[in-house]
Protein backbone atom coordinates (compact mmCIF):
# COMPACT_ATOMS: atom_id res chain seq x y z
CA UNK A 1 0.00 0.00 0.00
CA UNK A 2 1.49 3.54 -1.01
CA UNK A 3 2.37 5.62 1.86
CA UNK A 4 -0.60 8.67 2.45
CA UNK A 5 0.24 11.65 2.56
CA UNK A 6 0.29 12.72 6.29
CA UNK A 7 3.01 9.84 6.70
CA UNK A 8 5.59 11.62 4.51
CA UNK A 9 8.69 12.98 6.00
CA UNK A 10 11.19 15.77 4.48
CA UNK A 11 14.24 14.05 3.41
CA UNK A 12 17.23 16.56 2.64
CA UNK A 13 20.89 16.26 2.68
CA UNK A 14 22.94 19.16 3.64
CA UNK A 15 25.10 21.50 1.04
CA UNK A 16 27.93 23.01 2.86
CA UNK A 17 27.49 23.18 7.14
CA UNK A 18 26.56 27.39 7.05
CA UNK A 19 24.22 27.32 4.03
CA UNK A 20 21.78 25.38 1.54
CA UNK A 21 20.20 22.09 1.59
CA UNK A 22 19.33 19.70 -1.25
CA UNK A 23 15.55 18.64 -0.80
CA UNK A 24 15.03 15.04 -2.37
CA UNK A 25 11.62 14.39 -1.91
CA UNK A 26 9.51 14.36 -5.25
CA UNK A 27 7.15 16.92 -6.70
CA UNK A 28 4.72 15.13 -6.00
CA UNK A 29 5.02 14.96 -2.14
CA UNK A 30 6.17 18.70 -2.03
CA UNK A 31 2.64 19.10 -3.76
CA UNK A 32 0.70 17.28 -1.54
CA UNK A 33 1.20 19.74 1.23
CA UNK A 34 2.02 16.98 4.02
CA UNK A 35 5.66 18.86 4.17
CA UNK A 36 4.93 22.58 4.19
CA UNK A 37 5.65 23.25 7.88
CA UNK A 38 8.90 21.02 7.84
CA UNK A 39 10.40 22.93 4.38
CA UNK A 40 9.42 26.17 6.07
CA UNK A 41 12.18 25.44 9.12
CA UNK A 42 14.58 23.75 6.79
CA UNK A 43 14.21 27.38 4.88
CA UNK A 44 15.05 29.39 7.95
CA UNK A 45 17.71 27.01 9.08
CA UNK A 46 19.81 26.83 5.83
CA UNK A 47 19.03 30.36 3.78
CA UNK A 48 18.42 28.21 0.53
CA UNK A 49 16.82 25.09 -0.46
CA UNK A 50 17.79 23.16 -3.70
CA UNK A 51 14.51 21.50 -5.60
CA UNK A 52 16.94 19.40 -8.47
CA UNK A 53 15.23 18.34 -11.43
CA UNK A 54 11.45 19.23 -10.30
CA UNK A 55 10.87 20.28 -13.81
CA UNK A 56 8.00 22.33 -11.82
CA UNK A 57 5.33 24.28 -14.15
CA UNK A 58 4.42 27.62 -13.88
CA UNK A 59 0.94 26.26 -12.43
CA UNK A 60 2.67 23.74 -9.88
CA UNK A 61 5.25 26.56 -8.61
CA UNK A 62 2.61 29.13 -7.99
CA UNK A 63 0.56 26.22 -5.79
CA UNK A 64 3.82 25.52 -4.15
CA UNK A 65 4.50 28.90 -3.02
CA UNK A 66 1.13 29.12 -2.06
CA UNK A 67 1.68 26.08 0.39
CA UNK A 68 4.99 27.60 1.52
CA UNK A 69 3.43 31.21 2.64
CA UNK A 70 1.26 32.54 -0.16
CA UNK A 71 2.23 33.41 -3.43
CA UNK A 72 2.74 37.54 -3.96
CA UNK A 73 1.19 39.42 -7.20
CA UNK A 74 4.92 40.34 -9.32
CA UNK A 75 5.92 43.84 -10.99
CA UNK A 76 3.11 43.68 -13.46
CA UNK A 77 0.47 41.89 -11.98
CA UNK A 78 1.42 38.49 -12.74
CA UNK A 79 1.79 35.22 -10.80
CA UNK A 80 5.03 33.85 -12.44
CA UNK A 81 8.13 36.45 -13.67
CA UNK A 82 10.29 35.89 -16.37
CA UNK A 83 13.93 36.49 -15.19
CA UNK A 84 16.16 36.81 -18.09
CA UNK A 85 18.45 40.25 -19.30
CA UNK A 86 17.43 39.30 -23.20
CA UNK A 87 15.65 41.71 -24.28
CA UNK A 88 13.44 39.80 -26.47
CA UNK A 89 11.78 38.55 -23.40
CA UNK A 90 12.29 41.62 -20.43
CA UNK A 91 12.36 44.36 -22.88
CA UNK A 92 10.87 46.79 -20.35
CA UNK A 93 12.35 45.88 -17.12
CA UNK A 94 15.82 44.64 -18.14
CA UNK A 95 17.83 47.52 -17.26
CA UNK A 96 16.45 47.30 -13.57
CA UNK A 97 17.12 43.35 -13.55
CA UNK A 98 20.81 44.64 -14.12
CA UNK A 99 20.95 45.28 -10.38
CA UNK A 100 20.60 41.21 -9.58
CA UNK A 101 23.94 41.05 -10.70
CA UNK A 102 25.24 42.83 -7.46
CA UNK A 103 24.52 40.90 -3.89
CA UNK A 104 21.29 42.51 -2.64
CA UNK A 105 18.15 41.66 -0.90
CA UNK A 106 15.14 42.34 -2.18
CA UNK A 107 12.30 44.53 -0.91
CA UNK A 108 14.32 46.70 0.62
CA UNK A 109 12.66 49.52 0.08
CA UNK A 110 9.37 48.28 0.95
CA UNK A 111 7.84 48.49 4.91
CA UNK A 112 7.55 44.18 4.63
CA UNK A 113 10.13 42.47 2.45
CA UNK A 114 9.00 39.06 0.91
CA UNK A 115 10.05 36.38 2.52
CA UNK A 116 11.46 34.66 -0.22
CA UNK A 117 11.45 33.31 -3.72
CA UNK A 118 11.52 30.42 -6.08
CA UNK A 119 13.46 30.35 -9.07
CA UNK A 120 12.90 27.51 -11.73
CA UNK A 121 15.34 27.16 -14.61
CA UNK A 122 13.66 26.95 -18.14
CA UNK A 123 16.66 27.66 -20.66
CA UNK A 124 20.83 27.85 -19.59
CA UNK A 125 23.13 30.48 -20.89
CA UNK A 126 26.27 29.67 -23.26
CA UNK A 127 28.42 30.64 -20.34
CA UNK A 128 28.04 31.88 -16.68
CA UNK A 129 24.64 32.57 -14.87
CA UNK A 130 25.20 30.78 -11.71
CA UNK A 131 23.29 31.80 -9.12
CA UNK A 132 24.99 32.94 -5.54
CA UNK A 133 23.76 33.03 -1.90
CA UNK A 134 24.84 34.37 1.50
CA UNK A 135 23.66 33.37 4.75
CA UNK A 136 23.63 36.57 6.50
CA UNK A 137 22.85 34.87 9.75
CA UNK A 138 26.04 32.66 9.86
CA UNK A 139 27.16 35.69 9.11
CA UNK A 140 26.19 37.68 12.07
CA UNK A 141 26.39 34.74 14.71
CA UNK A 142 30.25 34.20 13.64
CA UNK A 143 31.16 37.88 13.57
CA UNK A 144 33.96 38.54 16.72
CA UNK A 145 32.32 40.31 19.66
CA UNK A 146 33.82 42.99 19.33
CA UNK A 147 32.43 43.96 15.87
CA UNK A 148 28.98 42.97 16.58
CA UNK A 149 28.91 45.78 20.19
CA UNK A 150 30.14 48.00 17.02
CA UNK A 151 27.70 47.44 14.63
CA UNK A 152 24.79 46.20 16.23
CA UNK A 153 22.77 49.49 17.20
CA UNK A 154 24.00 51.21 13.18
CA UNK A 155 21.52 52.22 11.02
CA UNK A 156 21.97 52.39 7.14
CA UNK A 157 20.51 54.44 4.97
CA UNK A 158 19.12 52.47 1.26
CA UNK A 159 17.74 53.78 -1.94
CA UNK A 160 17.21 51.96 -5.35
CA UNK A 161 19.58 54.56 -7.06
CA UNK A 162 22.62 53.68 -5.34
CA UNK A 163 21.83 49.69 -6.31
CA UNK A 164 21.59 51.09 -10.22
CA UNK A 165 24.73 53.34 -9.89
CA UNK A 166 26.27 49.76 -9.79
CA UNK A 167 25.51 48.91 -13.13
CA UNK A 168 25.22 52.58 -14.57
CA UNK A 169 27.64 54.34 -12.89
CA UNK A 170 27.14 57.19 -15.19
CA UNK A 171 23.48 57.82 -15.85
CA UNK A 172 21.73 60.98 -17.79
CA UNK A 173 20.40 63.37 -14.95
CA UNK A 174 16.98 62.51 -16.48
CA UNK A 175 17.53 58.49 -15.25
CA UNK A 176 18.79 60.17 -11.71
CA UNK A 177 16.08 61.73 -11.05
CA UNK A 178 13.64 59.19 -11.79
CA UNK A 179 16.09 56.61 -9.70
CA UNK A 180 15.59 59.31 -6.80
CA UNK A 181 12.30 59.88 -7.03
CA UNK A 182 11.74 56.17 -5.39
CA UNK A 183 12.97 57.65 -2.22
CA UNK A 184 15.16 56.62 0.57
CA UNK A 185 14.54 54.22 3.91
CA UNK A 186 16.70 54.09 6.96
CA UNK A 187 17.17 50.44 7.98
CA UNK A 188 18.85 48.80 11.08
CA UNK A 189 22.64 47.19 10.02
CA UNK A 190 21.36 44.10 12.29
CA UNK A 191 18.03 42.75 11.79
CA UNK A 192 16.35 41.46 15.53
CA UNK A 193 13.76 38.86 14.00
CA UNK A 194 10.60 37.57 15.47
CA UNK A 195 12.09 34.27 16.43
CA UNK A 196 15.22 36.11 17.97
CA UNK A 197 17.92 35.59 15.74
CA UNK A 198 19.90 38.19 14.01
CA UNK A 199 21.20 38.62 10.61
CA UNK A 200 22.98 41.65 8.68
CA UNK A 201 20.79 43.69 6.11
CA UNK A 202 23.05 44.36 3.30
CA UNK A 203 23.38 44.78 -0.74
CA UNK A 204 23.37 47.16 -3.23
CA UNK A 205 20.82 49.45 -1.99
CA UNK A 206 23.12 50.41 0.70
CA UNK A 207 24.01 53.65 0.96
CA UNK A 208 24.94 54.87 3.92
CA UNK A 209 25.66 54.41 7.81
CA UNK A 210 23.63 57.08 9.52
CA UNK A 211 26.06 58.94 11.26
CA UNK A 212 29.74 58.19 9.63
CA UNK A 213 31.12 60.03 6.77
CA UNK A 214 31.03 58.02 3.30
CA UNK A 215 34.46 56.79 3.47
CA UNK A 216 33.86 55.22 6.87
CA UNK A 217 30.30 53.72 6.01
CA UNK A 218 31.98 52.21 2.78
CA UNK A 219 34.73 50.43 5.00
CA UNK A 220 31.71 49.06 7.49
CA UNK A 221 29.44 48.08 4.69
CA UNK A 222 32.42 46.64 2.21
CA UNK A 223 33.80 45.34 5.08
CA UNK A 224 30.70 43.23 6.43
CA UNK A 225 29.84 41.99 2.84
CA UNK A 226 32.61 40.96 2.22
CA UNK A 227 32.82 38.76 5.06
CA UNK A 228 29.37 37.32 4.63
CA UNK A 229 29.80 36.45 1.21
CA UNK A 230 32.68 34.70 1.90
CA UNK A 231 33.49 30.93 2.72
CA UNK A 232 31.96 28.98 4.53
CA UNK A 233 28.70 31.37 4.15
CA UNK A 234 28.44 31.27 0.62
CA UNK A 235 26.79 28.62 -1.57
CA UNK A 236 26.77 29.15 -5.59
CA UNK A 237 24.49 26.96 -8.02
CA UNK A 238 24.99 25.65 -11.16
CA UNK A 239 21.43 25.59 -13.05
CA UNK A 240 20.43 22.79 -14.82
CA UNK A 241 17.23 22.88 -16.48
CA UNK A 242 14.15 21.64 -14.29
CA UNK A 243 15.76 22.75 -11.67
CA UNK A 244 13.96 25.15 -8.70
CA UNK A 245 15.75 26.73 -5.72
CA UNK A 246 14.28 29.04 -2.94
CA UNK A 247 15.59 31.23 -0.22
CA UNK A 248 14.74 32.85 2.41
CA UNK A 249 15.17 36.79 1.71
CA UNK A 250 14.99 37.98 4.85
CA UNK A 251 18.51 36.44 6.15
CA UNK A 252 20.54 35.72 2.45
CA UNK A 253 22.21 38.20 0.07
CA UNK A 254 21.75 37.11 -3.57
CA UNK A 255 22.85 37.50 -6.83
CA UNK A 256 23.10 36.29 -10.61
CA UNK A 257 26.58 35.39 -11.74
CA UNK A 258 27.54 37.54 -15.22
CA UNK A 259 26.08 36.00 -18.98
CA UNK A 260 25.29 36.58 -22.06
CA UNK A 261 22.71 38.80 -22.17
CA UNK A 262 21.26 37.85 -25.44
CA UNK A 263 21.72 34.18 -24.73
CA UNK A 264 17.71 33.73 -23.92
CA UNK A 265 18.74 32.22 -20.21
CA UNK A 266 15.38 32.33 -18.85
CA UNK A 267 14.56 31.89 -14.51
CA UNK A 268 10.72 31.74 -13.86
CA UNK A 269 10.12 33.56 -10.34
CA UNK A 270 7.57 33.53 -7.81
CA UNK A 271 7.84 35.31 -4.38
CA UNK A 272 6.38 34.37 -1.19
CA UNK A 273 4.66 36.81 0.84
CA UNK A 274 6.94 38.51 3.56
CA UNK A 275 4.97 38.51 7.18
CA UNK A 276 7.98 40.41 9.27
CA UNK A 277 8.88 44.27 9.16
CA UNK A 278 12.74 45.11 9.13
CA UNK A 279 13.45 45.76 12.88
Amino acid sequence: MATTATHLTLRHEAIKPKIGARILNTKEELLSGALTDAVNDLLEQSGVLVFPQLHLTDDEQVALTNLLGGNVPELRGQSVFPISLDRSINKEVVDYLKGSLFWHIDGTMNPVPIRGSLLTSKVLPTWGGNTEFANCYAAWDDLPEQKKVEVENLKVVHSLWNSQLFHSPEPTIEQLKDWQAKGEVELPLVWTHKSGRRSLVLGNTAQQVVGKSMAESARILHGLRQFATSEPYHYGHEWRVGDSVMWDNTGTLHRAMPYDPDCGRLLHRTILLGDEPFA
